[in-house]
């Protein structure tokens, strides 16, 4: 069976990544999870300067979902270039990395790239396009707003030949058009979907069971939204889209194969089981077996939406 794939000009041996947040620069995972089973990593996110993250709790449970509110806690892009990416390069040679970035402000964005492409030693980059676009965080996200949106794109691209991801959120009209505007400005590939906003309250308390208040919504809850998004982003794109969102097992992760994903990204179920991920990339080869599939390819984007639908009575 056929589960490697070269995109993006390099060879991944599965379609498996950890998602960006949830495995931090690897070193957190190293010592209970075999990379050498997974396709690549996104890393945490980094920030110019380095970041506390926002108060706890900052993980909590929300029925078939989980809610979280971390704030970007990451060591700044100075400590990255120094110690992870060098980690990273001597303990994970043969892994695909994308390293995450996030900011407030275009020039954020522009700043912290540039530093990382004077350290190299990864792959590409995965646009965080989650925070407010302004330094006083009362801004529409990047990723809701799409001038801003073309603004860091085309920007960053200036800047790279290294492959770019854009990370979407999904609380958009029409997601498909956000991917085709961050494809038309220089994105190599998009991954759909980040998380959606949400809340939850302690009714005996009566406060949010964040400390930060609201968070982002991910876990089961979240799938059906970004298998949706790939499907869409599939009609209106022909770059490689990342699925994300939801993934618990190799089912999950097949659906968005089939929607149009050539690569998924496991997040939530890191934090229930560490060894998620390396799991998910065997059964997506053993339901290949059992189909007699014999190139994963065959899977991605075979879904179509033909679907009769019954005249009036």
């Amino acid at each position: 069976m056929q589960i490697e794939q070269e995109i993006f000009g390099v060879r991944f041996r599965n379609p498996v990544l950890l998602a960006g947040g949830t495995c931090g620069f690897g070193e957190e995972l190293n010592d209970v999870l075999d990379f050498d089973r997974l396709g690549g990593i996104v890393t945490k996110s980094v920030t110019y300067d380095p970041r506390v993250g926002n108060a706890a709790p900052r993980v909590v449970e929300a029925g078939n979902a989980m809610l979280n509110s971390i704030g970007l806690a990451n060591p700044g892009v100075e400590v990255v270039c120094s110690d992870k990416i060098p980690w990273m390069n001597e303990n994970l040679p043969s892994l695909q990395v994308f390293i995450s970035v996030a900011g407030h402000l275009k020039e954020e964005y522009c700043a912290i790239v540039k530093r990382l492409e004077k350290t190299g030693g990864f792959l590409g980059y995965e646009l965080n396009l989650s925070c407010p676009n302004d330094v006083k965080m009362e801004g529409m996200p990047f990723a809701l707003d799409p001038e801003s949106l073309k603004e860091v794109v085309s920007s960053v691209r200036e800047l790279t030949d290294r492959p770019i991801l854009v990370k979407l959120a999904p609380n958009v009209p029409d997601i498909g058009l956000v991917a085709q505007a961050a494809e038309v400005n220089g994105a190599d590939g998009v991954t759909l979907i980040n998380t959606i906003p949400g809340l939850a309250i302690d009714v005996h308390s009566q406060k949010a069971e964040l400390g930060a208040g609201q968070g982002g919504v991910s876990g089961p809850a979240l799938r059906a939204v970004g298998v949706y998004a790939v499907h869409r982003a599939r009609q209106k794109t022909r770059i490689p889209l990342v699925g994300a969102g939801g993934i618990m097992n190799e089912y999950d992760a097949i659906q968005y194969l089939l929607a149009g994903a050539s690569l998924v990204q496991v997040g939530t179920a890191t934090f229930a089981n560490p060894r998620a991920a390396q799991g998910i990339a065997r059964g997506i080869v053993r339901f290949c077996e059992n189909q007699k599939i014999d190139c994963i390819s065959s899977l991605i984007g075979a879904y179509t939406d033909d679907v009769e639908v019954a005249g009036d009575v």
